[in-house]
């Protein structure tokens, strides 16, 4: 028989209910029942132990694809590890182009999970634009942006994604969004933005991002919620306030977060301007936005010695000021880039938020957990969705197991628009995780974050066994999701 029996589980079914005890069964590549169920004959059966099983986990912002490391990781076990069962792709406004032949890539060779993608605005710019990017776009260039967004979209695009905050984006005016994100809700498409500023123009962004879904319809979702200066910390609430009076309004706006004080970027989008040689500036980012002890190199191509260390340090083995060090590093990595065909010379990870801020986010019930993580790098990639189950549900007791389990599974497909994953229920696809919540933990730290997390015992996708007591069954039965119409 094709059916598979999983019984003796703790079922949570992703909708925030209260866990269950009993089984469920997988046909094919869905549930076909869930509740007090006997073994068929000839059927498989797997004891569950009593942990606990619930829909695989969706990771609605993803740089598990980036400089095809999954490509080259099929069995994606920093995802598996973590439940991530559908990983989201075409994040910050940049994405594969053409996307079709990405999405094709993988339909030809699946990976161990499902990926999905958007596409992302500034790829488009830099298509349109060129080299002249760095600027307002004109009426033609935008049509012409929109035209091959329209292109994108027919590949399956959940939507438009943008970075705002990032190269040429940056330059884009408010019109120029409006005009795509019109285009993108002509077809269905969603909006997830990292919006253009998440510290001293926060408030600015989020009118902005507002304004978007106001204006055109569509869903609006903020990528990795936060409020990154010192002078915004503690102000969740209002903001949450904000995005609540939107809501009531008709705009369909969410958010998605994850559980760290650390983001992870270039040093570049600390400075609006672009100017590496404003030391005021600079000044300022230090003490309002992020420390200098809190910013720690994961990549610095003119010196790889300085991975690991943080400005602070860096500043005392060159024995100048934090300032001009955070400025001669800049001109350095840019002067690399520039030898190197523009090649990325730097990322950094910075410490600007508060545990208090990242647990109000968690609590809204209109965000999900996501992980805007790769497999190398910031520790989010490989230990996000088991620190939410251990910090913050097992140790702070900030939430219920059932409502982080929600924020991970039915919230998140609501989200992208899935309807088919996402919750335990007949009919649904059978991407499911097994754990142990008393056992789960993260291990990734900013110093060394391509550790495993562990605690998650198996997990299901499309009805197949991809992980096996913490271990790849080297199953790829990973698809690609692709917008309906």
């Amino acid at each position: 028989m094709s059916s598979t029996l999983i019984h003796n589980a703790l079922i949570l079914d992703g909708n925030g209910g209260e866990a269950k005890l009993g089984a469920l069964r997988i046909e094919d590549d869905a549930i076909v029942s869930v509740g007090d169920l006997s073994p068929l004959d000839g059927e498989q059966t797997i004891d569950a132990n009593g942990l606990v099983l619930t829909p695989g986990f969706i990771d609605t912002h993803s740089h598990h694809d980036d400089k095809g490391a999954l490509r080259e990781n099929l069995d994606a076990l920093p995802m598996l590890t973590q439940g991530i069962t559908t990983a989201v792709f075409g994040q910050d406004g940049d994405h594969q182009l053409p996307l079709a032949d990405f999405l094709n890539d993988f339909d030809n060779n699946p990976p161990a999970v499902n990926i999905t993608a958007y596409v992302g605005h500034n790829t488009l710019r830099d298509h349109v634009m060129g080299d002249d990017a760095n600027r307002p776009a004109t009426t033609t260039e935008i049509e012409a942006m929109q035209a091959l967004l329209l292109s994108e979209l027919e590949s399956g695009a959940l939507g438009l994604s943008t970075g705002l905050e990032y190269v040429p984006g940056i330059y884009s005016h408010r019109d120029e969004v409006i005009s795509l994100a019109a285009t993108t809700a002509e077809q269905g498409g969603r909006y997830i933005s990292h919006v253009r500023s998440e510290d001293r123009f926060l408030w600015d962004a989020m009118e902005e991002i507002i304004d978007i879904g106001r204006k055109t319809g569509i869903p609006v979702q903020i990528s990795h919620i936060k409020l990154a200066a010192k002078s915004l910390w503690n102000q969740a609430p209002e903001l949450l306030e904000k995005l609540n009076a939107a809501r009531a309004e008709g705009i369909d706006v969410t958010a998605d977060v994850y559980p760290y004080e650390y983001w992870a970027s270039t040093m570049w989008v600390l400075l609006p301007d672009r100017n590496a040689d404003d030391l005021e500036e600079i000044a300022f980012v230090l003490d309002q936005l992020t420390p200098a002890s809190g910013i720690i190199f994961t990549k610095y191509e003119p010196n790889p010695e300085y991975i690991n260390l943080s400005v602070t340090e860096i500043a005392k083995i060159r024995g100048t000021s934090e300032v001009q060090t955070f400025s001669d590093l800049l001109k350095e990595s840019e002067a690399w880039s520039k030898a190197n065909d523009g090649a990325e010379a730097e990322m950094i990870m910075g410490r600007s938020m508060t545990e208090d801020d990242i647990e109000t986010f968690l609590q809204w019930e209109h965000s999900n957990v996501c992980s805007d993580g790769g497999f190398y790098g910031h520790p989010r990639g490989h230990g996000t969705f088991p620190r939410v189950l251990a910090r913050y549900v097992r140790d702070r007791q900030v939430l219920s197991l059932e409502t982080a389990v929600a924020a991970m599974t039915s919230r998140a497909a609501d989200h992208m628009g899935f309807t088919d994953r996402g919750r335990i229920a007949p009919g649904m696809k059978a991407d499911l995780v097994l754990f142990d919540p008393k056992g789960i933990q993260d291990h990734a730290g900013i110093r060394d974050g391509q550790v495993l997390s562990t605690g998650i015992h198996s997990v299901w996708v499309n009805g197949q066994r991809v992980l096996k007591d913490g271990e790849s069954t080297q199953v790829f039965a990973g698809r690609v999701l692709r917008r309906a119409g």
